[in-house]
């Protein structure tokens, strides 16, 4: 009902719009009007409250909730449905139990900080409140499991092109879903699927992407190998960092523009797209398999979203997922 509430008096700003129109239009008292618009005010809503002419809202700072993020977003299926919370251990953890428990497809969990956010290959990611931005979104696409790698790539390019549209700054993609900026990661995706042997269920694409951190809010181990949307912007002088709501709302635009590509199995499309955002290909690079270290050069990604690697050893290697090391990036030298 609140939020029924902030829409209409989105809709008559800068007017006013008394207690009684609000109570008939709800079939509620003003009392009861009066009493949403209390919760709306301590959520960081500014309603300004007049005699004799009602209530208004009045422009303010971004808030984030489930209902801004979902307001107006106008995509065909990812976020469909948002839910936020103020904190959780892990979007993906949340994510995953409602696929499981059959939540709709689209669905984006979104929260304010993560008390055990997840990295790739087990790793910890770290998750301060209101300084990152995490996001998981269930898709379930009639894929089989050796179908899925596409959508890694697709989920990079949504989010780098999602980091662009909202700030202006340029965003690479290091192999095969890293985000970077000028070398530094900016953000990290989690692709995680549930499936039967010939069949996927469920699959949860999680993003966490460094907002505001200043250099000592990362682990000392990190510094100079991340970035935050904040630092980027500041550096890069013609900027200016975008509010959290905006970012997550280009973001699920761009992702529901790439999952109906995955969809319509356009894979080359998705493909030519990485390789434009791309900081591994043509990159000396460095990788482990079956307990051998490799270098070589990145060449190519394969159709089915493998990356082709000249070795120096003279074997041409294709890697679907793991580690690579590019020469530049994360202090490889």
């Amino acid at each position: 009902m609140k939020y029924k509430i902030v829409q209409k008096l989105k809709e008559e700003a800068p007017g006013y719009v008394s207690g009684g129109e609000l109570g008939k239009l709800f079939d509620v008292s003003r009392t009861a009007i009066w009493k949403y618009i209390e919760e709306l005010r301590s959520e960081g809503y500014s309603i300004e409250a007049v005699s004799g002419r009602g209530y208004r809202l009045l422009p303010a700072a971004e808030r984030l909730n489930a209902y801004e993020i979902a307001c107006g977003l106008d995509t065909k299926l990812v976020g469909s449905k948002v839910l936020y919370f103020d904190s959780l251990d892990s979007t993906n953890n949340y994510a995953r139990k409602i696929a499981a428990e059959g939540c709709d497809e689209g669905t984006a969990v979104v929260a304010g900080r993560q008390t055990a956010g997840k990295g790739r290959l087990g790793r910890n990611w770290e998750s301060p409140p209101d300084k990152g931005i995490y996001v998981s979104v269930v898709l379930r696409p009639p894929l089989a499991p050796a179908e899925t790698p596409i959508i890694t790539l697709a989920a990079a390019v949504a989010v780098a092109d999602a980091i662009g549209d909202a700030s202006g700054l340029s965003v690479g993609i290091k192999w095969p879903n890293d985000l970077v900026i000028d070398g530094r990661k900016v953000c990290g995706i989690l692709v995680e699927m549930g499936s039967e042997a010939d069949r996927v269920n469920y699959v949860i694409i999680g993003i966490g992407i460094n907002y505001s951190q200043e250099v000592e809010d990362f682990p000392e181990g990190l510094r100079g190998r991340a970035i935050s949307l904040k630092t980027a912007c500041e550096e890069g002088g013609e900027t200016c960092l975008p509010g959290r709501l905006t970012v997550i709302r280009s973001l699920l635009r761009r992702l529901d523009n790439v999952t109906q590509l995955v969809l319509r199995y356009n894979n080359k499309e998705i493909i030519e797209m990485w390789k434009k955002r791309s900081v591994t290909l043509g990159r000396k690079v460095g990788f482990r398999l079956k307990d051998t270290d490799y270098t070589g050069t990145a060449v190519d990604v394969t159709e089915d979203g493998r990356l082709l690697v000249a070795c120096d050893d003279g074997v041409r290697r294709e890697l679907l997922s793991g580690e690579v090391s590019v020469r530049g990036i994360y202090g490889y030298c």
